[in-house]
């Protein structure tokens, strides 16, 4: 008995694997690319909107703050749900034309990595970036946002994120 079952998980992940490699050169294959630089563009815009706020970058917050992981997450399914259900709806497009059905497990597998993925590696970064080219030093740590903002006057909104060098004649503030 605990033989069939060994055998039978082995296969469905030997399967899984090879359909997931498969994906590379099947049928709507550009949504490969298209899915993740969509999730990323979200997730930098979302990144540049928390540096404004001086907020914490994305992912830390969501772990470190458990007040807080709720709203976290729903603020980010917001921006990224959109992208995971158009995941869902091509890859299920993708499986009944190679595959004739659609398997569950590949298809959140897929969604996952091609939209949750690239959002989550992407807007802590941004974040972090941002406020490090805006003020020209570390990012304050999490729970020192409201410091930061009121010393980081060029991530008000309305101001741009990098601030004119004053070194340079031609580019004077407010320019």
């Amino acid at each position: 008995m605990q033989a069939s079952v060994n055998r039978n998980m082995n296969d469905m992940l030997t399967r899984v694997w090879e359909n997931l490699i498969g994906r590379l050169d099947g049928p709507i294959h550009f949504r490969l690319i298209i899915q993740p630089a969509i999730a990323a563009i979200l997730a930098t815009l979302a990144g540049l909107k928390d540096a404004r706020g001086g907020r914490p970058a994305f992912f830390w917050a969501v772990v470190t703050t458990p007040g807080r992981r709720r709203e976290l997450v729903q603020e980010g399914w917001k921006d990224v749900g959109k992208v995971f259900i158009v995941a869902i709806v091509l890859d299920s497009i993708y499986q009944l034309i190679v595959h004739r059905g659609v398997y569950g497990l590949e298809l959140l597998i897929t969604a996952t990595v091609l939209a949750i993925v690239p959002y989550i590696l992407v807007r802590g970064p941004v974040n972090r970036l941002a406020r490090l080219f805006s003020s020209g030093k570390q990012s304050a740590p999490p729970g020192k946002e409201a410091a930061a903002t009121a010393s980081q006057p060029a991530l008000q909104a309305g101001k741009p994120l990098l601030r004119p060098n004053e070194n340079n004649p031609e580019q004077k503030p407010g320019n």
